[in-house]
């Protein structure tokens, strides 16, 4: 469980750099804005690492039984989360709408599985993502102009479809065969 946390702290720790103004500056001073992106890469990559590593070795302590059917309700909670994914890549009225899609999706996946799963391990990394998206929805709204948030671009009528149909299919991929072969276990019955 310590790889998980410690993998969490780091992952999610580098990602709240942004709203930590001060120190991001003082960061870029000395490091470059070059060397900080490098800086931020190199700890997301290790975070994530981390939190991968330490999510298959952590011991399966069952906190509560969730009930059956909170499968299903994960599993229809994430269908809006890869449209929202490609949204946040392709400027239409779901980011314009959305404005933040990225974060939405981050906020809506953590939920569903925190919805599904009732081990100590599910708690404390979708619990935490689930914290870090609210905190981070709270901060972009009150963030200063940085040139990192940008005003959610309006595209076409066609970007939309793209996000609904590449969303769609990664859905039904991730349903079907990338969540069994990356996770392990398989989200239908």
């Amino acid at each position: 469980m310590t790889l998980l946390i410690t993998g969490i702290i780091v992952f999610l720790g580098v990602h709240l750099l942004p709203t930590l103004h001060d120190v991001r500056r003082t960061l870029i001073g000395w490091l470059g804005e070059n060397g900080y992106k490098a800086l931020f890469s190199l700890l997301s990559i290790i975070g994530f690492v981390l939190i991968v590593w330490g999510f298959a070795r952590a011991p399966v302590i069952q906190v509560w039984a969730p009930p059956n059917w909170t499968r299903y309700l994960a599993m229809v909670l994430m269908l809006p989360v890869f449209v929202l994914l490609i949204a946040a890549y392709v400027p239409g009225q779901i980011k314009a709408k959305a404005k933040h899609p990225f974060v939405d999706a981050i906020s809506t996946w953590a939920l569903a599985h925190l919805i599904a799963n009732g081990d100590l391990a599910s708690i404390i990394l979708f619990g935490s993502f689930l914290a870090y998206a609210v905190f981070d929805r709270i901060a972009l709204k009150r963030r200063p102009a940085t040139g990192l948030v940008t005003v959610p671009e309006t595209g076409s009528a066609r970007n939309d479809m793209i996000s609904v149909a590449g969303g769609l299919l990664l859905y039904v991929a991730f349903l079907l065969w990338l969540h069994p072969l990356l996770m392990g276990t398989s989200p239908l019955p």
